[in-house]
């Protein structure tokens, strides 16, 4: 049986390489005073022309680049400081995940009296009254048109969500050509946290029809392209096709959201500050083979848009398609196990121990995972 259906799509979406050349006139059309721009040191020569152009419009910019990791509260917190005098009609979030999520919470805690403990969890926004703008500069997140947040709560070290139709941007500018100077194991690491957005959602116990069109074709663009994206950075197809990859698993974050790979994965961000798409990428096989008999129809689905052959049936079908995603886990050169990042064989108690407390996530997985079952998946994958 199908369940409800709510998606929140972002009032204006443009695709299209060289497409930040249009973004001066589209922050035009909104005619702010002034411009809050969050982005990342190494983009601002790219970014000059356009900061020149709303100068040029009699409009205020302010720059931002204090976010250069995965965020916490008190990132956050200290970024208020200097915007809250500034006071921006519009916040435009030009990077990542993280500065795109941080832009995302700046818009909506500029003039509302919510603080940011009082946003976390599933639609405990009120509302937003400061335009928002976001461009990804990676191919992997989707963040760009979901409606979530992650921060790491400084008090207790967790990974929080906060999730509401109020944090999906009123426009998104995705230009491939932003994506073409990222690192090859950035491109490798946010691309596979796109294709795992996908297949979460592909799979999820609550999975969507409708979503199901995004995360399938999600699923064949970036398994298609992905190895190419990184092993030759310049392919401007590679980096289109992978980037669409992506934007298509961010409109899979809001109505279905992402499950088992997702919630193991936080821990390893938390304790030991690996990159979210590293952190996902290591635990994702693992949890399609424990997923499996579960949702074998579906993990054959799968493996077929990742460009596996058909098996004899769905059970080896599906098989063919965990072999696969290993298989660009390795051309895609990051580490494949936990001990290849360093991670003590005997912290494993306590990444299952936090990994249970992501129940939002956990909920969505196909296969019930328990205290056990997480201590069994992060040893397959040591």
């Amino acid at each position: 049986m199908t369940h409800p259906l709510t998606i929140h799509f972002p009032g204006k979406l443009v695709f299209g390489a060289g497409s930040l050349a249009n973004l001066a006139d589209e922050i035009g059309q909104l005619f702010p005073e002034k411009v809050l721009v969050i982005t990342i040191a190494p983009l601002l020569g790219t970014l000059q022309g356009l900061v020149e152009a709303l100068e040029a419009r009699q409009m205020a910019v302010q720059l931002d680049t204090s976010i250069v990791q995965e965020p916490s509260f008190a990132h956050f917190d200290a970024l208020m400081q200097t915007v809250l005098p500034f006071n921006p009609d519009v916040v435009v979030g030009i990077g990542g995940g993280s500065v795109l999520d941080i832009a995302k919470l700046v818009a909506a805690q500029l003039e509302n009296e919510q603080t940011l403990a009082d946003m976390v969890g599933i639609g405990r926004l009120t509302g937003r009254k400061k335009k928002l703008i976001c461009v990804p500069a990676t191919s992997g997140t989707g963040s760009e048109v979901s409606p979530n947040a992650i921060l790491v709560d400084d008090t207790d070290n967790q990974k929080k969500g906060i999730i509401s139709p109020f944090l999906v941007p009123d426009v998104v500018y995705v230009d491939p050509l932003l994506t073409i100077s990222v690192p090859a194991a950035i491109t490798a690491a946010t691309g596979l946290d796109a294709l795992t957005h996908c297949l979460e959602a592909f799979t999820n116990k609550f999975a969507q029809p409708f979503i199901d069109m995004y995360a399938y074709e999600g699923m064949r663009l970036i398994a298609a392209n992905i190895v190419q994206a990184v092993q030759h950075g310049d392919d401007e197809e590679a980096r289109t096709q992978v980037t669409m990859g992506s934007l298509l698993g961010g409109f899979c974050l809001g109505p279905v959201n992402t499950a088992g790979v997702h919630a193991l994965s936080y821990p390893l961000g938390s304790l030991f500050h690996l990159a979210h798409g590293l952190s996902n990428a290591l635990l994702l096989p693992y949890v399609m083979e424990f997923n499996i008999p579960s949702a074998v129809s579906r993990y054959a689905q799968v493996a077929l848009a990742l460009g596996c052959e058909r098996a004899r049936d769905d059970a080896g079908t599906a098989a063919n398609g965990v072999r696969k995603i290993k298989e660009l886990i390795r051309d895609c050169g990051i580490p494949a196990r936990l001990r290849d990042v360093h991670i003590p064989e005997a912290v494993i108690p306590q990444l299952a121990d936090d990994a249970m407390k992501i129940s939002r996530l956990l909920k969505n997985n196909p296969r019930e995972i328990t205290h056990e079952d997480a201590i069994a998946i992060y040893t397959a994958a040591y």
